[in-house]
């Protein structure tokens, strides 16, 4: 009797117990809805998503191009569950304001991707850091020095003696009747432009540091993008399941190895009154050097500077003149008025220098229609600071928003024949014009080097290059495609959405002004 005494007062102090507890839960569930049911919130509608890998199945290999696919269904704005990782994608130009301009202070950061500890420069990038005193301080660098129109005109020399290495590269090619793979060339081109006014060394130097740079970027790309990936893991990304965070590491201390010994070099040079030129390490060293600065920078700093300007400069510059060659290779009648403007303008006596390029207007329309379809940077990242509504429709504190320029660029809302190239929409006069401005205050639709807080610092810097290399190449050869009369056109599964193909052309000389 006792035992069955015992086990009655058990039971009923479990099942007032769990009574009391349903109640609780009740109360508060009904709070939280009469909460919820005030101040309802609406979020960006999103396409049915599959258990654990969310979205992942509704993209391919182009990744802008599957969000464009995305957006025609279910909007210019939707929610995207990535495996564990949630974004909101913008693919519309009249959104793409709302972020970029009406709210730019609330997106002014940038998100991380993949886990930080294995970034040897952590929290010393400055194309990721947080919007704050740093990243102010090294924008403002940036504008008035480092990438500032004065001294990018002392570097135009610079860019045309690399311009003319190549041309003499290919007149070789040409009188011996080989193909080049321009891909190469054009790639090893812009890394010796940008080593050259970075810190002085090019391929060419004995150590031979701007060649080991460019692989050490090259892999860079490849296993940061891989080690990206593992976001849709969550915390299982943290683990290096696949050891990239591992060779990341590595590939950074090559780097950090390469970048420390012509530091000194400089610093050497520097004491002793020897440096007869000056580069962007100078200026970076003057300021580390300067008790007075704003910002006290650190020796990682101005490393993850250099890193930051390789990885942003070389290959998105290299892929946008390929696109360049390969549209241009594939357009006859756009080849034919290229070269006649460059002719009547330049004549037939001399190579076309950067002085020229202002007077060349459709050379200016024929790269801003390849940028237009061939965007450096398909998809701008942006991070929103506080709670926000975006085209109706409430976005949380950060929330990683990656902005579709590729889509909103070739949008047929926005552009007729959006899909072909047309030089001519910036023509003023012609039946195609479209009047824009590059990054206009108003006009969202043209945008191939973003917009806002967060723009490319660096986009004077890659038209004088883009516009200068296209413009010999036109001038100084005839090209033939070694797969047949047209390039293939497939785009590749890169991050800047290269071309899937190298472009490999015969070169013929048109004419030899080096000699």
């Amino acid at each position: 009797m006792a035992e069955i005494k015992g086990t009655s007062v058990f039971f009923y102090i479990f099942s007032s117990s769990l009574i009391l507890l349903l109640v609780t839960l009740l109360v508060k569930y009904v709070s939280i809805g009469t909460k919820n049911s005030s101040t309802k919130l609406q979020p960006p509608p999103s396409p049915p998503s599959l258990l654990i890998i969310g979205h992942l199945h509704l993209l391919g290999s182009v990744i802008p191009k599957s969000f464009q696919t995305l957006a025609s269904i279910y909007g210019p704005l939707i929610k995207l569950h990535l495996g564990a990782s949630t974004c909101i994608v913008v693919s519309n130009f009249h959104v793409a304001k709302e972020v970029m301009k009406d709210h730019d202070l609330n997106f002014c950061d940038r998100p991380n991707f993949g886990s930080s500890e294995y970034f040897l420069y952590k929290g010393s990038y400055f194309t990721t850091a947080p919007y704050g005193p740093y990243w102010r301080f090294m924008k403002k660098l940036c504008m008035t020095q480092l990438l500032s129109s004065s001294l990018l005109g002392c570097f135009m020399h610079i860019r045309e003696e690399e311009i003319h290495k190549l041309l003499k590269s290919l007149m070789v090619c040409s009188s011996e009747g080989k193909v080049t793979n321009l891909s190469l060339e054009l790639t090893s081109l812009t890394n010796n432009i940008l080593c050259r006014m970075a810190m002085s060394t090019t391929c060419l130097d004995k150590d031979n540091d701007a060649k080991e740079i460019h692989g050490l970027v090259k892999e860079f790309l490849e296993v940061g993008a891989k080690l990206s990936m593992g976001e849709v893991f969550g915390p299982l990304g943290k683990l290096d399941l696949f050891g990239y965070g591992k060779k990341l590491v590595k590939i950074v201390g090559k780097f950090d190895q390469i970048l420390e010994g012509i530091l000194e070099e400089h610093e050497k040079e520097i004491e002793v009154s020897q440096r007869e030129t000056r580069d962007m390490m100078d200026i970076m060293l003057q300021v580390y050097r300067d008790p007075n600065a704003e910002v006290k920078l650190t020796r990682n700093d101005m490393k993850a500077f250099f890193l930051d300007i390789f990885l942003a400069g070389t290959d998105t510059s290299s892929v946008a003149s390929q696109w360049a060659m390969a549209e241009i290779i594939n357009h006859p009648q756009v080849l034919k008025t290229l070269r006649e403007e460059i002719d009547s303008v330049v004549g037939t006596c001399r190579i076309i220098n950067e002085s020229d390029i202002p007077n060349l207007p459709y050379l200016q329309a024929v790269i801003k229609e390849v940028l237009r379809l061939h965007p450096t940077a398909p998809i701008a990242l942006r991070q929103s600071l506080q709670d926000c509504k975006i085209n109706g429709y409430d976005i949380k504190g950060q929330t990683r928003t990656l902005i579709n320029v590729y889509a909103i660029m070739r949008d047929p809302k926005a552009w007729n024949n959006a899909e072909e190239f047309i030089p001519e929409r910036f023509i003023e006069g012609s039946d195609y014009y479209y009047r824009v401005e590059m990054n206009s205050n108003n006009d969202f639709r043209y945008i191939p080097f973003g917009f806002g807080r967060r723009g490319c610092p660096g986009d004077s810097l890659a038209l004088r290059v883009i516009q200068g290399t296209i413009a010999t190449l036109v001038q100084c050869f005839d090209w033939k495609v070694e797969s047949g009369d047209k390039v293939n056109m497939e785009e590749g599964s890169s991050f800047s959405v290269g071309l899937a193909m190298p472009l490999v052309c015969y070169p013929t000389t048109r004419f030899n002004l080096l000699n």
